[in-house]
């Protein structure tokens, strides 16, 4: 049953234009055709990408998260028995009735029980440290991959005459480039998917899986089909905005406002040319209308453009969350992550109130000593209003 599955997947009506057969893409003469063997090479890629990474967040990305000034952070909570329970076997997010009942039965006040249960929230949320170190690597692949793409695409004909990415469809033969181009872009979205687990997880979750999933599924079917000159059209047109990206989150995470605020409008003009201009207009033109003037429609070409239309489906999904960070921008003077979690923000409130609690600490104290809250002598009998 397997051979009959097999000998039907690879019929070639579904992959290849009329009269084109499987037996016309055979090496010859010195000339390299894609063949699907060659994507194996991505799954032991992606897992020495992942051994790469490992060693990268530990020697490059964690020492440059500290001259940044971004610590390794270990947050501690009270230990009680009774809200630990509550908080496993029942909900992380506790009504006010719960909250009072715990308050009672611990003999807290309900302040203290809902700063225990966001403090224990807390905890299990990635640090800094990790979101930063997350945001290095794939800062430092696609600007390695976005300059190795410019590298193996500046001298081709198809980058600048789109007529030329059909020309001489389907027998174009695998130049070392394109091979090379297509196993590390194919590895790294491997890589992520991989990671999905243990990477940061945001709002947005479902569409990065669905999105390295398109990815994915995209690359290899274009692969197989050897739409190999419009695949790295694809992929560079892509990676040339997540640059942007992630080093607005490197610099938001290190505290440096001011610079994420830059680096993330770049990077939303970046998005919506190359995402929303670009890559309809000019992408999709090259898939769906071009290849109408050398081919008859044929299955693998309805359906690599179902794909690219999925994709640019997401891309104005992006696109509505990045108007929205920027709308917060501009108006509220502060760039926020809208995908993230809401409880990115009860950190932050965390901080302000163990702040503020320790300032009243130490005002107390001073008070104590016969000192002002700026440690001047108070005089005897003048500590009250």
């Amino acid at each position: 049953m397997f051979w009959t599955f097999k000998e039907w997947f690879w019929l070639e009506r579904f992959w290849l234009p009329p009269t084109i057969k499987w037996s016309d893409l055979e090496d010859h003469d010195g000339l390299v055709y894609v063949k699907p063997s060659h994507l194996y090479m991505t799954i032991p890629c992606a897992f020495l990408l992942l051994i790469i990474r490992r060693v990268f967040e530990k020697f490059v990305a964690s020492p440059l998260a500290k001259s940044f000034g971004i610590k390794e952070t270990v947050r501690k909570v009270t230990p009680n028995t009774v809200l630990e329970n509550f908080f496993k076997h029942s909900t992380r997010q506790p009504m006010q009735t719960d909250i009072y009942g715990l308050a009672k039965k611990c003999n807290l006040t309900e302040r203290q029980v809902e700063r225990w249960f966001r403090s224990r929230r807390n905890q299990e949320r990635p640090s800094r440290m990790k979101k930063f170190q997350e945001a290095c690597w794939r800062f430092a692949f696609y600007l390695v991959i976005t300059v190795a793409g410019i590298a193996f695409l500046y001298d081709k004909p198809w980058l600048y005459d789109l007529w030329e990415v059909w020309n001489g469809y389907p027998k174009q033969p695998l130049l070392l480039s394109q091979y090379w181009y297509y196993i590390l872009e194919m590895s790294f979205y491997w890589s992520l998917l991989f990671r999905l687990g243990f990477d940061v997880k945001r709002k947005d979750f479902l569409a990065h899986i669905i999105h390295h999933l398109a990815a994915i599924s995209l690359m290899s079917f274009s692969w197989c089909a050897n739409y190999i000159r419009s695949g790295t059209l694809v992929m560079i047109v892509h990676d040339v905005a997540d640059i942007w990206l992630e080093s607005a989150k490197m610099f938001s995470y290190a505290g440096w406002t001011q610079t994420c605020n830059t680096l993330f409008f770049i990077f939303s003009v970046v998005f919506f040319i190359s995402r929303l201009i670009i890559f309809p207009f000019w992408i999709l033109y090259c898939t769906l209308i071009l290849p109408m003037y050398y081919l008859e429609p044929f299955f693998s070409y309805i359906f690599l453009n179902l794909q690219l239309m999925i994709l640019q489906v997401l891309h104005l999904y992006w696109g509505y969350y990045i108007l929205k960070m920027l709308n917060r921008c501009i108006f509220m003077k502060n760039i926020q992550d809208v995908r993230s979690d809401d409880e990115d923000y009860e950190e932050e409130e965390e901080e302000e109130e163990e702040e503020e609690e320790g300032t009243k600490g130490k005002e107390m104290d001073c008070l104590k000593n016969g000192l002002g809250a700026e440690r001047y002598l108070i005089p005897n009998g003048q500590h009250g209003c």
